[in-house]
């Protein structure tokens, strides 16, 4: 198996989005957004000893399997389902020998999914809990969580995703919270 140590993220992306579609664009500012709001909290946080290099990698691969699946809004036109993007995305950078970035793939849709949660949904995911577990996938989907592909030029204030999460139950906002409360400065 391969293994890297040190990854240049954008020659990744590069390997599998055309440097001049609008996909690449979406999803480097979005990456980028979330990778500077994930590098402050770790630089505000010194005590929790987060990766910096990890999270700076990380984050910018997060949502590089978005074009395996159907999201025009965002230029995508594969043929999954748009939730399916963090597992597959998962499965190219486990192949190019990143399996601790994989895990953050996977691992990021809205704050987690339980095994529970996916099977009771029926959705198109690996019956398995993709919720993110060391500090820095934490650090991460939070991060994420502030930023949409949508609406590249805002960031979403702590109600609006607070609102946005309560639409899957309040145990999702509870986790929110308890990040926030973590995280923020």
């Amino acid at each position: 198996m391969l293994i890297r140590s040190t990854i240049n993220p954008h020659e990744l992306i590069e390997k599998y989005y055309s440097f001049d579609s609008e996909s690449y664009t979406i999803l480097v500012k979005h990456s980028l957004q979330v990778r500077e709001k994930a590098l402050s909290i770790a630089n505000n946080h010194p005590e929790l000893k987060l990766d910096t290099r990890f999270i700076a990698e990380a984050a910018m691969l997060h949502d590089i399997g978005i074009f395996l699946c159907y999201a025009p809004r965002i230029h995508c036109f594969g043929t999954h389902e748009y939730i399916e993007h963090g597992y597959l995305g998962a499965d190219l950078l486990r192949a190019e020998g990143l399996s601790r970035h994989a895990l953050v793939c996977e691992r990021h849709t809205g704050v987690g999914l339980s095994k529970e949660m996916i099977e009771k949904a029926e959705l198109p995911l690996p019956h398995r809990d993709l919720i993110p577990i060391s500090m820095e996938e934490q650090v991460i989907c939070y991060a994420d969580k502030f930023y949409s592909k949508t609406q590249l030029n805002e960031e979403h204030s702590i109600d609006h995703i607070r609102t946005y999460l309560n639409h899957f139950g309040e145990a999702e906002v509870q986790k929110f919270n308890k990040w926030h409360m973590l995280f923020s400065n």
